[in-house]
Parts: structure tokens; sequence; C-alpha cells
């Protein structure tokens, strides 16, 4: 298995770096386990021989754009960016449009393609997912769906395998990414590596999701958190909630969920969560005191939501 890191000046180099360790350790692990693994061959590819990532580190260079045909594995690394301006920016750069070029005239190949965390944006733009289905990082959900409407998000999974390409979450999801890709080469072999990296199962990313940091721009989805922050603390109608914000619940449930990928009822339970989780930190109040702050008769219905959302409740 021959796999191309594409590494774009910026980037997110941990992210590269990731991959590059947990394939190249799968790499000489292969003999002691099996010696009919096929070898994986990586490489580090970009638009210049040194890339420069986010934080100043110099990454050596490889292969070039020109030999992506020569892969069996394509992956598309973060850009390295925290804020949607600056992504837009990276997407717009002269090395960035040479890749999206040079991943449009290969995306007939045969090769696998991936990314991960913002990386995914870059396949978007390119084109190669649409009508897929694809991850990218929870906190960019909004812009993703705004840009790329033709692309079916799934925020909740951490890895989303589709047949035009492998993509993961947010940004140190690209081990998760490698995990998956290495998989396919060889299940047994990805089982030797995690043990000995001592990399957990992560299926989902929900549990890291945080509604107050996603940036939304739609004014009845804002009316909406704005309206089910303010009546958290006892249950909440969402046929009242839509006519208080001056919309029918038809267009309550599109709205809020082409801008947050999740029902009313669903943003409803993560705020609740989120709050659940802040009131048990800050304060020395019991699973049962909280649960009443939030909108819950009993402790018990608070526990189960903690507990599908990754929370670990404290004991009444």
């Amino acid at each position: 298995m021959r796999v191309g890191l594409l590494a774009m000046e910026g980037c997110f180099g941990a992210g590269v770096v990731s991959i590059l360790d947990l394939l190249r350790t799968a790499d000489a692990l292969r003999d002691g386990l099996d010696p009919s693994i096929p070898p994986i061959d990586v490489h580090i590819v970009g638009a210049r021989r040194r890339v420069r990532t986010s934080t100043g580190v110099i990454l050596p260079v490889s292969g070039s754009l020109r030999e992506l045909d020569g892969f069996d594995v394509v992956v598309v690394g973060a850009l390295g960016c925290l804020s949607v301006d600056d992504l837009l920016a990276a997407l717009a750069a002269p090395d960035t449009a040479r890749l999206l070029a040079a991943l449009r005239a290969g995306r007939q190949g045969e090769a696998t393609l991936g990314a991960a965390c913002t990386g995914s944006f870059a396949l978007a733009e390119a084109g190669i997912l649409d009508g897929g289905r694809a991850t990218t990082t929870w906190w960019l959900g909004p812009a993703f769906r705004a840009r790329y409407p033709a692309v079916d998000l799934d925020l909740a999974a951490m890895v989303v395998a589709d047949p035009r390409a492998m993509t993961a979450g947010a940004a140190f999801a690209h081990v998760d990414l490698a995990l998956a890709l290495l998989r396919r080469h060889s299940p047994a072999l990805a089982d030797r590596v995690s043990r000995l990296l001592v990399i957990d199962d992560r299926t989902s990313q929900s549990t890291y999701l945080a509604l107050e940091h996603l940036p939304l721009d739609d004014p009845v989805a804002l009316a909406f958190e704005a309206y089910a922050r303010e009546h958290l603390h006892r249950p909440i109608d969402i046929g009242a909630a839509a006519r208080a914000i001056g919309v029918s619940r038809r267009t309550l449930e599109r709205r809020v969920g082409g801008q947050l990928g999740h029902s009313p009822i669903a943003v409803v339970q993560r705020l609740r969560v989120e709050r659940a989780r802040h009131l048990l930190r800050t304060t020395g109040e019991s699973v049962d005191q909280v649960a009443a702050r939030v909108g819950y008769a009993s402790g018990s219905t608070l526990r189960a939501l903690l507990r599908r959302h990754g929370g670990r409740p404290a004991a009444t």
C-alpha cells in the first residue's frame, strides 16, 4: 500500500505526522505479525519541496502533486485553521488551488481518498464529496453545510466511510482515520498498532460537540437556540417554541436541521447536557438537583443522557 499524505503550507502538522508515525509503525510491525501483509510505503506530498506547518515546523516533501496517480491511498491533512475566515482564505491560496486541481484530475483513479478535520473541506471544494456522505470537525458543521449542500454531513461519526472518500472529524481524528485505513489493509495489523500505541476506539465525535461554539448565521436557528436556553429549566414544547419565534414547526425543524444537523428536540437535549455538565463541575449540587434545573423531573433521565453523550454523572 503506497500512501500519499497531502500537506499544504500552514497545515496542522500533528495531524500529518500522526498518520505518518502510525502507518510507519504498522509497517515496522508487519513482518513480525504476518509477512504476507503487503508493505506500507508512506510519503508526504506537497506543492513545494518543504512545507511549513501552522506552528513553524518544517516537513520534508518526498512526493509531488504530479505523482498522485501512483498512490493507492491519498489523504488530505487538516489546513491548520481556527476560524471560518482563515479556512476560506486557505482554500483560496495558490498552493491549495494546485492541490484541488490535482485532486480533480485524479478523481477517476482507483486510489482511496481520505481527509480529516478541515481537510474534508478540500475534498468537498474539489467536488469529490458531492452526492455522498462525509464528516468534518464538529464546530465547522454549519459552514460546511452552507458551502457544500450536495454533501450529506454526519457530525456524529468520528470516521465516515463513503465510496467517494473516507473522512474523519476534528484535528486529532487523523489517528482514527489512519487506523480505519490500516484496518482495510489488515485488520490484524490495525489491532496490533492500536494496542501498542494505546489508541482507544472512538466511534463518535458527538461527545465533544458544544453548541455554544457553533457559528450560526440562520436567524431562525439563532432565535430557537436563544429560546431554548431561556426555557431549559422547564419542559419545552417545540410547537410552542416555533410560535414564540414566529415560524411554523415544519420551518423550525427544517432550518434548525439545516444549520445544526439535529432536530430541535435533539438540540434541546444537547443544551441541557451542556448546562448540566457545567453545573456539576461548578456547584456542589447532586445530579437530582441539577436535573430539576435543566428541565427533568428525575436524576435518572439526566444520568441516561449524560452517559449517552459521554458524561460521567456524580453520585446522588
